[in-house]
């Protein structure tokens, strides 16, 4: 790879970092949900340092090029991303399900308390 290349994806990687940590300082992002993004900033950055660890990787792995390897591993991240998501979004529905049921019985007391 070329090394422009290299200094420019590191350049991107680490400002891409600082944004990500900047933003959990601001409680703009949970952590729980940037800890993902954390670690591949940080897998990206090792693998541009050293081009030669992908290929590595993709050999003792068994896959024909390392681009394909970075393919596989970037379509193995999103669906963990994604599964991750739903099981918050799926909590957070039971949630405001159960938010709305309480608030329900509550406004019933009180209007029977007033009554």
């Amino acid at each position: 790879m070329n090394i422009r290349i290299q200094i420019i994806v590191g350049i991107v990687v680490i400002l891409a970092l600082v944004v990500i940590v900047n933003m959990i300082r601001q409680k703009k992002l949970e952590l729980r949900y940037a800890l993902s993004w954390l670690c591949v900033g940080i897998a990206v950055l090792v693998l541009d340092c050293f081009p030669q660890l992908i290929t590595w990787l993709s050999w003792k792995v068994g896959i024909a090029s390392p681009v394909n390897m970075l393919f596989f591993f970037g379509f193995c991240f999103s669906l963990i991303i994604i599964f991750v998501l739903t099981i918050a979004m799926s909590r957070m529905s039971i949630r405001i399900k159960e938010l709305a049921q309480e608030l329900a019985l509550f406004e019933k007391e009180k209007k029977e308390a007033d009554n």
